[in-house]
C-alpha cells in the first residue's frame, strides 16, 4: 500500500505539471480526487487493512492530499497568469474606435408641462399638494357641492369602486382635503392623475389635471383673472390673446371658461379650433360658499378662487400634438422628440 501511494503521488504531481490549461488541470483533479478518482478508490480500500496499518496509511494519504492540493493551487495560478498573458498578447484595443455612450432617457411631455406649470405658480407663492387617486364620494362630490342627485355627476362619467369609493374624476378633492387641514390663507396647486369613462382622439380614461386655488380675505374675481392671465402669457408667450366666458361649475360661482387664441393658426381659424380662432384652455371661478361650509370656512370673512386644466390638452397645444393617445402608447419615435 505504501508503494502504491508513493507511485500515485508521483503520477499525480507529474500530471499536474503536464496540464496545458485550466480545463486540463481540473480534469487531473477529478482523475485523482473525484468521487471515482484513483486516490478515492485507494481510501475505500483502507477498510481491508488491519487496525495497526490504518493510522499509518491514513497519515500517508493525508500527506499526499496536502501535497496534491498545494501543487494544484500553484499550477492553477501559473496557468491563469499564462492565460492572461496570452490574452493580452492576442487581443488589442483600437483606441481610435468611438466610445459607447450610455443612452439617455428624456422626460415625458406631460411631465415637462407639469414641471413648467408648477414652476410658474411656485413663483407666485403657490405650494404643491397631493391626494389619493382612490377617493371617497364626500371629497370627490359632496364637499364640492355635487350631491348624489346632482346632474353634474352624469358629466363626470365616474369609475365607481363601491357606493362610497371612486377613482377620482378631478383633482378638486385635494382642495377639500387641504382646506380641512389648513386655515386661510391657503395658496395651493395640485397636479395628479384622474379617471373618467371616456376614450377617443381627445379623451382618455386616464389623464392628468392640475388644480389650483387661493383662499384669503378680500379675494376677488380680478385676482383670479390676474393670476391666470399671468400664467397663460408666461406659458404660451406675452402676446397671447385671452378671453373669459361665463360658464357653470357646481363648486364655483361665478364660473368662467378661459379661452386663448389658437396657437396653431394664431387666431385666424383652422381645423383645430373649429374655425373660431379660439381654444378652450381651462375652467375657473370663485369658490362657492357651499364649499366653504363643507370645510367650515367663514364665507363672510374669506373668499377665494379655483381653476383646473387638463395637462394633456396643455401639452397638445404646447407641442402641436394632434392625438391624445400618443401620450400613452410609449412609442419611442414620439417620446424621443422631447
Amino acid at each position: 500500500m505504501k508503494e502504491r501511494l508513493q507511485q500515485l503521488q508521483e503520477e499525480a504531481l507529474s500530471s499536474l505539471q503536464q496540464a496545458a490549461d485550466l480545463k486540463a488541470l481540473q480534469d487531473v483533479r477529478v482523475q485523482f480526487l473525484g468521487k471515482k478518482g484513483t486516490l478515492t478508490e485507494v481510501m475505500k480500500g483502507m477498510r481491508e487493512l488491519s487496525a495497526e496499518e490504518r493510522p499509518v496509511i491514513g497519515s500517508l494519504v493525508n500527506t499526499l492530499k496536502d501535497k496534491f492540493e498545494t501543487s494544484f493551487v500553484a499550477r492553477q495560478a501559473e496557468l491563469q497568469q499564462q492565460a492572461i498573458a496570452a490574452k493580452m498578447a492576442n487581443e488589442k484595443i483600437d483606441v481610435t474606435l468611438p466610445g459607447r455612450c450610455a443612452l439617455k432617457g428624456s422626460k415625458h411631455p406631460v411631465t415637462l408641462v407639469t414641471e413648467e406649470i408648477v414652476e410658474i405658480f411656485s413663483r407666485l407663492g403657490f405650494a404643491v399638494a397631493e391626494g389619493p387617486e382612490i377617493e371617497q364620494d364626500f371629497y370627490n362630490f359632496e364637499a364640492l357641492n355635487i350631491p348624489k342627485d346632482h346632474p353634474a355627476r352624469d358629466m363626470q362619467d365616474t369609475f365607481y369602486i363601491s357606493e362610497d369609493l371612486v377613482l377620482r374624476t378631478h383633482t378638486s378633492p385635494v382642495q377639500i382635503r387641504t382646506m380641512l387641514k389648513h386655515q386661510p390663507p391657503v395658496r395651493v396647486i395640485a397636479p395628479g392623475t384622474v379617471y373618467r369613462r371616456d376614450s377617443d382622439l381627445t379623451h382618455s380614461p386616464m389623464f392628468h389635471q392640475i388644480e389650483g386655488f387661493l383662499v384669503d380675505k378680500k379675494v376677488t374675481f380680478g385676482d383670479l383673472k390676474g393670476v391666470l392671465i399671468h400664467f397663460l402669457r408666461e406659458f404660451f408667450g406675452e402676446e397671447l390673446e385671452i378671453r373669459f366666458r361665463p360658464s357653470f361649475f357646481p363648486f364655483t360661482e361665478p364660473s368662467a371658461e378661459v379661452d386663448i387664441a389658437c396657437v396653431i393658426c394664431g387666431g385666424k381659424g383652422c381645423r383645430v379650433c373649429g374655425g373660431t380662432g379660439w381654444l378652450e384652455i381651462l375652467g375657473s371661478g370663485m369658490i362657492d360658499p357651499a364649499v366653504f361650509a363643507s370645510v367650515e370656512y367663514d364665507a363672510e370673512l374669506y373668499s377665494g378662487f379655483a381653476f383646473g386644466m387638463g395637462l394633456e390638452r396643455i401639452a397638445m397645444l404646447k407641442y402641436g400634438v394632434n392625438d391624445l393617445r400618443l401620450f400613452f402608447e410609449n412609442d419611442l419615435r414620439f417620446l424621443r422628440q422631447f
